[in-house]
């Protein structure tokens, strides 16, 4: 099996988090969901975990709001998929984290979703970076 990757985050409505990450286009893996847990597919290798408030804190060292929190970051397969992703979750109750950011060999679009967590969407040309002296 190879290896994958499980990203937990607390929600504060289990219902709303359902819409947005399907607004997304993530796809729900079932085997992982419950009535207090939500699991969303990303890729077949990385998967969303959305656990209700009061769940979480039994995942976690410490609450939701100790400020311990991190951008995830989304490979995309091209500009307008990036666009795609940030302008659904901009659409479904989700909120600009920081402006674009276009440099040519990379392009990305931040959110965060309606629990505050951050996400990047990001494309990026390898070919196209630029080289150093």
């Amino acid at each position: 099996m190879s290896t994958m990757v499980f990203v937990n985050l607390p929600v504060a409505d289990v219902e709303k988090a359902r819409r947005f990450y399907a607004s997304l286009g993530f796809r729900p893996d079932v085997l992982f969901c419950d009535r207090g847990t939500l699991c969303f597919q990303i890729n077949p290798s990385c998967r969303v975990v959305l656990h209700r408030s009061d769940r979480f804190a039994g995942y976690a060292a410490a609450g939701p709001d100790c400020g311990r929190e991190t951008v995830l970051a989304v490979s995309a397969d091209s500009r307008a998929e990036v666009d795609r992703l940030a302008d659904s979750a901009l659409a479904h109750e989700g909120t600009r984290l920081r402006a674009t950011e276009d440099l040519g060999f990379v392009y990305c679009r931040s959110f965060c979703d309606p629990d505050g967590h951050a996400w990047e969407m990001v494309w990026m040309d390898a070919s196209r970076i630029p080289e150093d002296d």
